[in-house]
């Protein structure tokens, strides 16, 4: 019986190592453990309590991107990279028009001011 190349994992989605899911669950354990205790413990001030949350959420999503769906700059991966970065800059785009809507949101209903 023929064999597929599925089947002996040379076709079809990349597959990572035990050793780049272990890594990368340890990237991921101690990037959610950093702002937990910069919170829980009070450890800074409310902005750099909140930088420390933005970075650590790029990080993670970037360890999650890596690691796990095994996203990079080879060529078979150009159209999931593509795809991703549409995804982004889409979202980037609602999250802060929304935000931009709220802030002026007071601004605009107030009719006498």
């Amino acid at each position: 019986m023929g064999h597929t190349n599925n089947e002996h994992g040379t076709g079809g989605a990349a597959h990572g190592s035990v050793k780049e899911y272990t890594i990368g669950l340890l990237l991921s354990l101690v990037l959610t453990a950093i702002p937990f205790l910069v919170v829980m413990y009070d450890l800074a001030s409310p902005a750099l309590t909140l930088g420390v949350i933005l970075v650590t959420a790029i990080a993670q999503l970037f360890v999650q991107l890596v690691f796990f769906l095994h996203m990079n700059s080879s060529s078979e991966q150009i159209w999931n990279t593509t795809s991703a970065a549409f995804i982004v800059l889409t979202v980037a785009i609602v999250v802060i028009g929304s935000i931009w809507i709220m802030e002026h949101l007071n601004h605009n209903m107030l009719m006498g001011h």
